[in-house]
């Protein structure tokens, strides 16, 4: 599997061509960050500032930064716990996703846009943490 060499590094075989950035989900993560500061967040009024604008760049920054956290972690609990954090960050765009709709702050392309960006994302990592399990299961 693309992913066996996540925990080489624990062991000493680390390689730097590979770590947290050569990882599906991360790469679809760091996209959908890139989307909604690129595209979503321009769309939003400036008095949303300190309000839906800032919850917005926390979740997006989150969904990549508690990839990389639980991938640095030792114990691979420890890992699931951050890659599921990571997933309630995907969640918690996707209900941004929908204000900045139901507000008329975008329109309806940009939204499924958006909306097929997050499901993308949201399968990879829902893989990731299933392969991650089963490793956990075989390494006991």
């Amino acid at each position: 599997m693309e992913n066996e060499h996540i925990f080489e590094e624990a062991a000493g075989g680390y390689n730097e061509q590979k770590d947290f950035t050569s990882l599906i989900c991360w790469k679809n993560e760091r996209n959908l960050k890139l989307f909604f500061y690129q595209k979503i967040i321009p769309k939003i009024p400036e008095h949303e500032k300190f309000n839906q604008i800032n919850q917005i760049k926390r979740a997006a920054v989150s969904a990549t930064a508690n990839i990389t956290e639980g991938y640095g972690r030792f114990h691979y609990q420890e890992g699931i716990q951050f890659y599921r954090f990571s997933r309630g960050s995907i969640y918690e765009l996707k209900d941004h996703l929908f204000s900045c709709n139901d507000f008329g702050y975008i329109e309806i392309p940009l939204f499924e846009e958006g909306i097929k960006l997050i499901e993308t994302t949201k399968i990879s990592l829902n893989g990731f943490i299933k392969y991650v399990e089963k490793q956990k299961v075989e390494k006991k």
